[in-house]
């Protein structure tokens, strides 16, 4: 009896909590490369590259936002592409922006403006009550507006946000009226953290129009954790988002369990479906209430793919960007990993290239 119940339990947790079926009727994505940096390409004028946390792609360059609070910057590269191939990567500048007294620039997300200025996202500090924000950098690294955010995700507000969970993704509307940006993980009065188990985790995505004003939010339910952690430590968040279409978008959740050293993440990617969903921007807490969630999809998790990898690492993957078209015409899709500065266990600088396909 004892082994019955133990058998459903494990077949349980494997099956619940998390999204296992890959769906691929109207999009594919593809592996084709993966790039790590060599310890020497890792300075670049006086600085140490890193903690890269956001990329964008913007008129043949890539922009790349690092996320040490102490000194945030933006770095400027070039990716070529040949054959399906990471050919070369190279630094070409970096930005340095300028640090105020009253906030903590942990930065998250990055997309580049027509106008060569830059929008970001920032975690803040919640934990020294210092707000997450929005920002737009001018290109001498000045801010030049700050959005004003929902009282929900204040750090002193009656939500609580979570430390190191809140803004993370950032992407421009499909209608180029606004841009999106989403929490990394649930607030405290909305829901609990992921967990092995199936829970209603909702993380907040929240549409600002170019003024800086937040219009239109809907809830997203992140995965469960992905693997039973070795030592206490588990956590799963959306890391990237993308707005392809109206209410269509790609969202990249990051799972880590402590205890698997170098290969404790696990990266998904899903396509998500926000037409029903319920707008809860006037939603102060979201227990307890009755709403709608967008629909997802996982299209591609990393797993199948681990072996092509360096070491079979799976870093820490949280930046994502359409690039170019490539040779065969088809859409790329640019990743890029947070190394978190790490010098206790092995992680990477790894930029990914993968292929995707809309099919209509």
């Amino acid at each position: 009896m004892k082994i019955y119940l133990l058998i459903i339990l494990l077949v349980s947790l494997s099956g619940c909590g998390v999204s296992r079926k890959v769906h691929t009727e109207d999009i594919e994505i593809k592996f084709l490369d993966e790039y790590v940096l060599k310890p020497t390409e890792v300075q670049f004028e006086e600085t140490k590259i890193g903690g890269l946390s956001g990329i964008d792609y913007f008129q043949g360059n890539y922009y790349l936002v690092c996320d040490d609070s102490s000194l945030p910057r933006i770095y400027k590269l070039q990716i070529d592409i040949f054959n399906n191939k990471i050919d070369i990567i190279r630094f070409s500048e970096v930005l340095k922006i300028e640090k105020t007294t009253h906030r903590v620039l942990d930065l998250e997300g990055i997309r580049v403006l027509e106008n060569g200025n830059f929008i970001v996202s920032s975690e803040g500090l919640i934990s020294n009550q210092n707000d997450p924000g929005i920002y737009i950098i001018s290109t001498e690294g000045k801010i030049e507006n700050q959005f004003k955010i929902p009282a929900h995700f204040t750090a002193e507000g009656k939500q609580h946000p979570r430390n190191n969970g809140v803004f993370e993704g950032l992407s421009k509307s499909a209608d180029g009226l606004g841009y999106w940006v989403a929490t990394e993980t649930v607030l405290e009065k909305d829901g609990s953290k992921s967990k092995v188990f199936p829970t209603k985790t909702p993380v907040r995505i929240t549409k600002y129009d170019l003024e800086g004003n937040a219009v239109k939010e809907f809830a997203y339910n992140l995965d469960g954790i992905a693997k039973l952690p070795i030592n206490y430590f588990a956590v799963n968040g959306a890391v990237e988002i993308i707005e392809y279409e109206p209410d269509q978008f790609l969202i990249m959740e990051r799972s880590y369990s402590a205890g698997y050293g170098s290969h404790g993440n696990t990266i998904k990617i899903f396509s998500v479906n926000a037409e029903n969903a319920t707008n809860i921007l006037n939603l102060e807490q979201l227990k307890g209430e009755k709403y709608r969630f967008a629909e997802k999809q996982l299209r591609f998790n990393f797993k199948k793919v681990k072996k092509q990898l360096t070491n079979k690492i799976i870093d820490n993957i949280e930046g994502m960007t359409l690039g170019p078209k490539l040779e065969n015409g088809q859409q790329s899709l640019i990743l890029v990993s947070d190394n978190n500065f790490n010098s206790f266990v092995k992680q990477l600088n790894q930029f990914i290239l993968l292929q995707i396909k809309f099919k209509k």
